[in-house]
């Protein structure tokens, strides 16, 4: 059961848009929630199951909850299916920053591809470095910033490096 903030109640049911499962949280609770870069940091339960996320503003549309197979399968639930869902504001601390390497920085400012790189939303770039930071080997790491070249020129900067 969730505590401290104020904890709200509802029911949704789970679909699909696009290859994603969600939920639209209803307005009433979603217009009393504080929002951070548009985005709302919540703790919550799905039919019990605790989950941590971030409901995602939809143009015109209320805010949407990403439902993902971990959570599916912790709230014993399917699409089509309409679960209990219990959330609260989280007030974490922002997530990590992960600055550009000056190695990946030199190799997009030789390929003329930084203000490709640059012009990519904040959360895709974000992503891309989180990767790159995490991966182990230099064999890897050298992989992964060639596919991104290779994705950068062709304007498909949209897919994921792995």
């Amino acid at each position: 059961m969730l505590t401290d903030k104020q904890s709200y109640k509802f029911k949704a049911k789970i679909y699909v848009t696009g290859i994603n499962w969600c939920v639209d949280v209803p307005e009433r609770i979603s217009s009393e929630l504080k929002a951070g870069k548009g985005y709302v940091r919540i703790k919550g339960t799905i039919n019990g199951f605790e989950f941590d996320k971030s409901l995602v503003p939809v143009k015109n549309n209320p805010y949407r909850l990403f439902v993902n197979s971990i959570m599916m399968k912790g709230a014993k639930t399917a699409v089509g299916k309409t679960a209990e869902f219990e959330i609260r504001e989280d007030e974490r601390k922002p997530e990590s920053v992960y600055p550009m390497p000056e190695f990946l920085e030199k190799i997009l400012r030789k390929q003329k591809l930084l203000k490709v790189f640059e012009s990519m939303t904040m959360w895709k770039k974000k992503e891309v470095l989180r990767y790159l930071y995490r991966l182990k080997s230099q064999e890897t790491i050298d992989r992964n910033v060639r596919k991104l070249i290779v994705q950068l020129k062709s304007g498909t900067k949209d897919k994921h490096l792995r």
